[in-house]
Order: structure tokens, then C-alpha cells, then sequence
């Protein structure tokens, strides 16, 4: 089985035209096993009972930012380690910064191409897709 057929992902974007642009990139890259999810508070619930392999967080969300979810996903041992990157329209050193003590894995900045997100998950899983 190839990295792309066994790689499970979850999107997690406020904005459907933002979760199609991410959900249409993996598609591009053959990875099969994504779900999507517009709520960061329900994606944490979804990710404590099944996690994934990589999470491709949106920063700017209401009720919970990209960082807050990777903050509750590491704080619990289920989802700890699971690989985590960031999508925004503007990388500023603060979010980069808390990232970093956070454990993030990678960032993208918007706007992004298929093969910079390619790029940016295979930093991550250590694999090329």
C-alpha cells in the first residue's frame, strides 16, 4: 500500500471554498483517506476517538483558532503526536513563534499551490506522496 492510499487526514477550515482548495490538493496528490470538518471543536472530538496521521488546520477560525486546537490536541496522549500544519493568510511571527512551542510541524501560507502543500506534508510524514 503506497503513503497515499494509507495516509488519513483531516481538514479543519471554517470556510467551504477554503476546505474544497485543500480537500481538491489531496485529491490532486492521490491521498484517498481525508474527512473535512468546518468546526475546530468538533474535529477535536472526531480526532480524540479517531485520530488521524496529519491535521491541515486553518489559523482563523471562530470559537477556536488553528493554534488552540493544536494546543488540545497535544495536551491529550491520543492526539499528541499526531502531525499538525497550519494554513494561513498571514504567517506572522507571533503565530509561528507559538507554533513552534506548540510542537507544530509545518506551515503554509495562503495562497498555496498543490505542490506547495505537497511540499509542506512531506516535510512532515518524511515521505514523499
Amino acid at each position: 500500500m503506497s503513503v497515499r492510499e494509507h495516509l488519513r487526514v483531516m481538514v479543519v477550515d471554517d470556510m467551504g471554498v477554503s476546505r474544497a482548495l485543500v480537500t481538491n490538493a489531496l485529491d490532486e496528490m492521490g491521498v484517498t483517506h481525508y474527512a473535512a470538518e468546518a468546526d475546530p471543536r468538533a474535529a477535536l472530538s472526531k480526532l480524540t476517538v479517531a485520530p488521524v496521521h496529519l491535521v491541515l488546520c486553518d489559523m482563523n477560525m471562530p470559537g477556536m483558532n488553528g493554534l488552540e486546537l493544536l494546543e488540545a490536541l497535544r495536551r491529550n496522549p491520543t492526539t499528541a503526536n499526531i502531525g499538525f500544519v497550519v494554513i494561513t493568510g498571514s504567517p506572522t511571527p507571533d503565530i509561528i513563534q507559538q507554533g513552534q512551542k506548540l510542537r507544530l510541524n509545518n506551515l503554509v501560507a495562503k495562497p498555496f499551490t498543490t505542490a506547495t502543500l505537497r511540499t509542506a506534508i512531506e516535510q512532515v510524514i518524511g515521505k514523499r506522496l
